[in-house]
């Protein structure tokens, strides 16, 4: 029974990823330059698949993938590339294909495949755009990068605020030609053009037709402006359980909508973008960098590691003669200090994660850093009593076993601090808290860690 489950569980895993004997297939056909079978394999599979397997394979197989089918390439495959294999696989694509691509796609769709490329490719997919697609892809463009204006779409479904449901489902079902592709609310409008609220698609379909839309209207509505920065938007969105979000200009008139989709991606980048900063690396780091681009993006955190821990390698150098006296103190000294740089990473996550979701704010800091000295403390509390009797049996001394006990308790209160303090600093500063956070405390932890233990072992010991 437990295999039968754990067979099932595996399916499921890996139900939503390409199969590996599908995978084989499309490979050896791009190996024998096979474009018709290449082309019935590769039309079954979502652009999300496709996208996939293009950023895994090498440059060469890339190459000859799209050498081979690049002509039936679609925008929805493109859209859904990372960001430097797109600018790869677009510089690849001749003109006409481009402008073939974009056709379908939705308006916010457009502009993220636009605003990353060159002055030349913009200007040859803007040429095959309609003018009025033209028109709202030029303006979504002028908004400031990274704002709702460049997430949002410019299509929108939007019927006076005075209509009954009936007035509503008759009018979309008229305009069904010109809907968007995929929408969620009826956003619902004064004579001025501004969003007063939206009626979900749901409500619309089950209520009487002479119902007026004010009275089915959701409570969720709220609207955003058009320079709001797009990670306050995915906030939004995850906080209030939104769908879609109405974009207004500066006179509160109705621009655009924002749909669920584009939030959720913003806020997977988001939380991509603090991951690979608390480790060091850089935001633009993507798997199909090769070895040279990747050593670039890494190599300046790493010199900032040298630099702390040649920082921490001087403080271990004052109490040299103390380490010369007592070879037990440079056995122990690396557990001090890995204990508190553990330590302060934990309170670290915890906090960059609780500033990046709004939970840690000014009202509630103080309490957040009491309880991460309190817990700081115990855990020193705990594992000195470990240590301390782990250096009495090991090297026969108790003087040793107090020693690193006290210092186990100092860094792990000061890594928990500094856990927590670094990044509010940070974020105070206006400095991305995940930035470089790592890095300060790690050595703040080594450096109090190696001049507590080595410091109370001169005043002990000798």
């Amino acid at each position: 029974m437990a295999e039968d489950t754990a067979d099932k569980a595996g399916r499921d895993d890996d139900a939503f990823v390409l199969p590996k004997d599908r995978a084989r297939e499309i490979l050896l056909a791009i190996n024998r330059g096979d474009s018709a079978g290449l082309g019935r394999m590769l039309d079954q599979l979502h652009p999300a698949d496709v996208a996939d397997l293009m950023e895994q394979v090498g440059d060469k197989t890339r190459h000859l993938l799209l050498r081979f089918w690049g002509r039936d390439i679609d925008g929805e495959i493109l859209s859904e590339l990372d960001e430097s294999v797109r600018a790869e696989v677009i510089e690849m694509l001749p003109d006409e294909v481009l402008s073939e691509a974009v056709l379908d796609l939705e308006s916010d769709d457009i502009v993220d495949l636009i605003e990353d490329l060159g002055d030349e490719q913009k200007d040859i997919l803007l040429d095959a755009l309609s003018a009025s697609e033209r028109v709202a892809v030029e303006q979504a463009l002028s908004y400031p990068e990274g704002s709702a204006g460049r997430l949002m779409q410019r299509e929108v479904v939007r019927t006076p605020e005075h209509w009954t449901v009936g007035q509503a489902i008759d009018f979309v079902r008229e305009d069904a030609e010109d809907l968007p592709e995929q929408f969620y609310h009826v956003i619902l409008v004064d004579p001025k053009m501004h969003p007063t609220g939206y009626v979900t698609l749901g409500k619309l379909m089950s209520m009487p037709r002479n119902k007026p839309l004010r009275e089915v209207s959701e409570h969720s509505f709220r609207s955003v402006p058009v320079d709001l920065d797009e990670a306050e938007v995915a906030y939004i969105f995850n906080q209030y359980h939104l769908i879609s979000l109405p974009v207004v200009d500066g006179e509160d008139r109705l621009v655009g909508v924002i749909t669920i989709d584009d939030a959720m991606a913003v806020l997977d980048d988001e939380h991509e973008e603090d991951i690979l900063l608390l480790a060091g690396v850089n935001e633009e780091s993507s798997l199909s960098d090769n070895a040279i681009e990747t050593t670039k993006l890494r190599l300046p955190w790493l010199a900032v590691n040298l630099l702390t821990a040649i920082l921490a390698s001087m403080v271990i150098a004052l109490f040299e003669d103390v380490i010369g006296r007592v070879v037990a103190l440079a056995v122990l000294m690396p557990i001090v200090a890995s204990m508190g740089g553990n330590a302060g990473t934990q309170s670290l996550t915890v906090a960059v994660r609780a500033i990046a979701t709004k939970d840690l704010t000014g009202s509630n800091v103080w309490r957040v850093v009491s309880r991460e000295l309190v817990v700081g403390l115990l855990n020193g509390a705990v594992f000195a009593v470990v240590m301390g009797l782990v250096a009495l049996f090991w090297f026969g001394s108790s003087q040793i076993g107090l020693v690193i006990a006290v210092a186990m308790i100092v860094n792990l209160a000061v890594a928990a601090l500094a856990g927590i303090l670094v990044p509010v600093t940070m974020e105070k500063l206006g400095v991305d808290p995940a930035l470089a956070s790592g890095t300060f405390v790690t050595t703040v932890t080594d450096v109090v860690g190696f001049f507590a233990f080595l410091g109370l072992a001169s005043m002990v010991l000798l």
